[in-house]
């Protein structure tokens, strides 16, 4: 499973809400398709099953606001991708607005227009700087962000306060013990807590997004450069990788298989004292989990380029064959006004740094100071732009990480890796 489709079903993203209500004049998941929005107060909008509820209070304040009315269809995550592949190729649509995952922009950018008029320059300042990269398109913006993810460091608080771990971690390393910011002490503060049936963190080979993330932070861009050549065996990308299969014995075992829900539910029942994750989970970790209470936030770690993390944005797009285009716009500014209510829902995300930073002093939400902080680092980057990116990610990119931390020669990998994915953009 890709990393995008694992992020799309936790809990708490895709798999939360899969039974979620519509709207009242909405169809069923996976029901029949609703009927474009009239030109004068009607707008469809297609959205993939947890970003529903991320989007229900905006609908609400739209309507209350304009006289909008709005309906949703909700779908699984790859039955969106298939309806919406099947519409836009038939040049036909059943909605006004879609809600498409960041890695689908290149995959259907012409078939959404151009929605420039709405990221004025106020509106791009409150954006992060990859997103607002990432929907602008062979000089056009065609997709609106409504709510953004970055991976950043939970760690257990009251493991790290404890005065003998102190007092025992700087006689061994020389340093105090906190939050680790560099790939230096995530390493050492990993071996630290790994005893006791204990591992100080996860690694996850069954997703590539951590190695990913950190060839940005070393220094390169991932797998591909600005001009589309092939790069994923150059010396970052070796760095990166040999840094994290370094933490293999510090992590549990079987870490070839370990994906995103596998360490969520390492760390939230107590076996990691650290793991990277996506900053909504904070605020998921469930009352009778071991650790709840006692975790703490950081955000991602640097490399020799700083830190760095990948978000994992939505867009809402207007596809060029809808005849509500000016509802279709409406509502996409609705979304961007009320942005912070995204917060409110379930899911718990927003897009904009404003709507972030509102949240960001309140108990409960200490995961937003590390998260802005890692959205706004400057060697942050979005996924490259190619209609390949799924493909490259489970055919090669997924397979290369799991020889990797199974052991593998890390340069013959890489050499082997970069032969794959230039057959498969050529």
């Amino acid at each position: 499973m890709s990393s995008r489709k694992a992020i799309s079903r936790l809990a708490g993203i895709g798999s939360l809400s899969t039974a979620v209500l519509l709207a009242a004049t909405g169809c069923g998941a996976g029901g029949p398709a609703a009927a474009p929005g009239n030109a004068t107060s009607a707008v469809t909008v297609l959205v993939e099953a947890g970003g529903h509820a991320e989007l229900a209070g905006v609908a609400e304040k739209c309507k209350a606001e304009t006289g909008l009315e709005t309906t949703f269809v909700e779908l699984p995550y790859d039955g969106l991708f298939n309806r919406l592949s099947s519409e836009f190729s038939s040049g036909s649509v059943s909605f006004d607005v879609a809600a498409l995952d960041s890695v689908w922009l290149p995959n259907f950018k012409d078939a959404v227009q151009p929605i420039d008029e709405l990221f004025t320059a106020e509106a791009k300042k409150d954006i992060f700087p990859a997103l607002v990269k990432e929907a602008q398109v062979d000089g056009h913006f065609i997709g609106m962000p409504a709510w953004t993810n970055s991976e950043i460091i939970l760690y257990r608080k009251d493991l790290f306060e404890d005065a003998k771990n102190k007092a025992d971690f700087k006689a061994k390393y020389g340093y105090d013990l906190a939050a680790p910011t560099t790939w230096k002490q995530y390493k050492e503060i990993s071996e630290f807590f790994t005893k006791d049936g204990m591992y100080g963190t996860d690694v996850k080979g069954a997703v590539e997004t951590e190695w990913m993330a950190h060839v940005l932070q070393a220094g390169s861009p991932m797998v591909l450069d600005a001009n589309n050549n092939v790069i994923i065996d150059n010396a970052a990308h070796k760095e990166a990788l040999d840094f994290y299969t370094s933490l293999v014995k510090s992590a549990p075992t079987g870490a070839a298989q370990v994906d995103w829900a596998a360490a969520q539910n390492l760390f939230n029942q107590g076996k990691t004292a650290m793991t990277r994750f996506w900053a909504h989970a904070y605020r998921q970790i469930p009352k009778d989990a071991p650790v709840f209470g006692k975790v703490g936030t950081a955000a991602m770690i640097g490399g020799s380029a700083g830190v760095a993390g990948i978000p994992g944005p939505w867009y809402l797009s207007v596809p060029k064959a809808t005849k509500n285009a000016e509802n279709a716009k409406k509502f996409i500014k609705c979304a961007y006004d009320h942005n912070d209510l995204g917060i409110e829902s379930t899911l718990g995300l927003a897009a904009r740094m404003s709507a972030f930073e509102k949240y960001q002093d309140k108990p409960g939400y200490e995961s937003f100071k590390p998260l802005i902080q890692t959205l706004s680092a400057d060697a942050t980057a979005t996924r490259p732009s190619t209609a390949k990116w799924q493909q490259i990610v489970d055919t090669v990119l997924v397979p290369t990480l799991q020889k990797a931390v199974a052991g593998g020669d890390t340069a013959a990998l890489l050499a082997e890796a970069k032969k794959k994915v230039q057959d498969l953009i050529k």
